[in-house]
């Protein structure tokens, strides 16, 4: 699986792919203005509510490269339509688009910045949580998952006085994945499950390997991650990521869906699945986000996740010894060649030096690729559905590069 993959692997492409963190409820509301006036200095003056840039932030040159990056994306790789938003290291964004929105609809356009599933780009959210409650001396790293979660996770090889939080982080725990064992997207996408309907799919199946000895992409840890929040926090993943993230960083196009909510709220391009590789698309805009859960959830604009991506690695949402744990990466082998994944985070080489740090998420319907460099420029690259070869993947891949590597 690649680092973002939320999905089936039948349906899937050929791969298998703000301030400081809250001391006290108070503390983060106190904070919550500080933050806006931050965002105002360092990301520019933007109205974030807005899909581009306002008249006292000018957007950002378009760039022919980025363009034709996303031409080809629905050219010669089948996906219905394309979108990315580029942020410079002024806080200037510029919006592209290619393909149609709607595929019934052949004249119809791609919404600039519209909403997608982000899916397993929600690891990152949560893991932002996880790292907050270390920091306030709730959640150990190394402490085991049993500490949090008594007697719940056992299985074949699986035992959660064996794993620790950081594992779960990390995809070392051995853990199975549960979305190999999901049945066809037809099958699935209007169906409410709850998490320990996920783990039970999971536990069924045999660990991968003994905790710590390998690295292996595992939406189930975090699964258990969200569950650990629950646990310490006492209300679920969802409420404390727009609590600690969304609601701080003024991400007014980034939400939770409501349990039972199947359709994308704002202007969105509709997205397209198949149960099988290469199959016919049909439209796969309405379903059930449940089966994402803590490891794949979410729903943003493109720009909105460039927001957080900055907001992260400028410090504004983990102090510097967790923003430290989140960036120590290690060998992830099944992702995209060179790639490291840190704490819910993946470092990504750039073919023009240096590194970006994010991490994409597959949903049966959207696809996106996202980074942050070490100087700023952020970018998110979307599309409409899942690649069906290896090829189209890479050409995602290779979009964000440009994206981030263009100027």
């Amino acid at each position: 699986m690649s680092a973002g993959a939320f999905s089936r692997p039948t349906v899937q492409q050929g791969v298998s792919p703000v301030s400081q963190h809250r001391a006290s409820k108070s503390r983060l509301r106190r904070r919550s203005a500080i933050a806006v006036s931050a965002l105002a200095v360092l990301g520019g003056a933007v109205a974030v509510w807005l899909p581009s840039a306002s008249a006292d932030q000018p957007a950002a040159r378009p760039n022919a490269k980025v363009q034709r990056s996303l031409d080809g994306l629905t050219r010669d790789h089948g996906f219905p339509a394309a979108l990315a938003s580029v942020r410079d290291e002024k806080g200037h964004t510029r919006n592209y688009t290619a393909g149609v929105g709607d595929r019934r609809k052949k004249r119809s356009r791609v919404p600039a910045d519209g909403q997608v599933r982000i899916a397993s780009t929600t690891k990152l959210y949560t893991a932002t949580v996880v790292l907050q409650l270390v920091g306030e001396g709730k959640v150990g790293l190394d402490a085991t998952v049993e500490t949090y979660l008594p007697g719940l996770v056992r299985g074949d090889g699986i035992d959660g006085r064996n794993i620790t939080v950081r594992q779960l982080l990390q995809h070392t725990s051995g853990l199975p994945n549960y979305t190999e064992t999901m049945p066809k997207f037809s099958e699935w996408r209007h169906t409410f499950v709850d998490d320990h309907d996920l783990l039970d799919m999971a536990f069924k199946e045999k660990a991968s390997f003994a905790p710590g000895k390998g690295w292996e992409y595992s939406n189930s840890n975090y699964t258990l991650a969200g569950l650990i929040v629950q646990k310490v926090t006492g209300r679920p993943i969802g409420e404390e990521i727009t609590d600690r993230i969304i609601e701080p960083l003024h991400l007014r196009h980034t939400y939770w869906p409501r349990e039972g909510e199947q359709t994308i709220r704002e202007r969105h391009p509709h997205g397209y699945a198949s149960d099988e590789p290469g199959g016919p698309l049909t439209d796969a805009t309405e379903v059930d986000p449940s089966w994402g859960g803590a490891a794949g959830q979410l729903v943003a604009r493109p720009s909105d996740v460039n927001r957080f991506l900055t907001a992260l690695m400028d410090g504004r949402l983990l102090e510097p010894a967790q923003l430290e744990e989140m960036r120590t990466t290690v060998e992830a082998k099944g992702l995209h060649d060179g790639w490291r994944y840190g704490l819910g985070i993946v470092e990504m080489p750039l073919s023009c030096g240096g590194v970006a740090w994010g991490h994409g998420g597959d949903f049966d319907g959207y696809e996106n690729r996202n980074g942050v460099t070490d100087r700023g420029r952020a970018a998110t690259v979307a599309v409409t559905a899942l690649p069906s070869t290896l090829k189209g993947a890479e050409a995602v891949n290779k979009a964000l590069d440009t994206a981030l590597c263009t100027r």
